[in-house]
C-alpha cells in the first residue's frame, strides 16, 4: 500500500477514535442510559466535551477533501515523494490538531490546522 493510502486509512481511523472523547464525556455527565437513548432533549457538555465534539466534526469536514485528493492522486498516477509527504503531513497535523483542540490550546491548534491544509495543497499541486 502506498504512503498516501496508508495515511488515508490512518486518518479514517483517527476520525473514528475522535468520536470516543465526546461519548465518554456524555456518559460521565449524563449517564449511560442517556447516552444510549435518543437524546431528544437538549443538553450541554463541559467545555472539554464540547471541544471533543468540535474536533470530531472538524475532522469529518476535512476527511472527504483529503480522501478525494489522495484517491485522485492514486488513480491518476500522480503519487510521488511530494504527495507522500503531503499525506503524512496531513495525518500527523490532524493528530496534533485533535490533541490541541481537546487540550484547549487555540493558537497552536490553528497552526496545526494550517499545516494539515498545506499537506492537502501539496497533494493537489501534484495532481494539477
Amino acid at each position: 500500500m502506498t504512503t498516501e493510502l496508508s495515511m488515508l486509512v490512518y486518518s479514517a481511523l483517527l476520525t473514528v477514535l475522535l468520536a470516543l472523547p465526546s461519548t465518554i464525556c456524555l456518559i460521565m455527565t449524563r449517564g449511560l442510559s442517556f447516552a444510549a437513548g435518543n437524546r431528544d432533549e437538549a443538553y450541554e457538555l463541559p467545555a472539554w466535551g464540547g471541544r471533543a465534539v468540535r474536533a470530531h466534526r472538524n475532522m469529518l469536514e476535512s476527511l472527504p477533501v483529503f480522501a478525494a485528493l489522495v484517491l485522485a492522486a492514486h488513480v491518476s498516477g500522480a503519487t510521488n515523494d511530494t504527495t507522500a509527504m503531503g499525506a503524512t503531513l496531513f495525518f500527523w497535523s490532524r493528530v496534533a490538531h485533535a490533541a490541541t483542540y481537546l487540550a484547549g490550546i487555540p493558537w497552536l491548534r490553528t497552526l496545526v490546522f494550517g499545516t494539515a491544509l498545506v499537506g492537502m495543497l501539496m497533494i493537489a499541486g501534484q495532481i494539477i
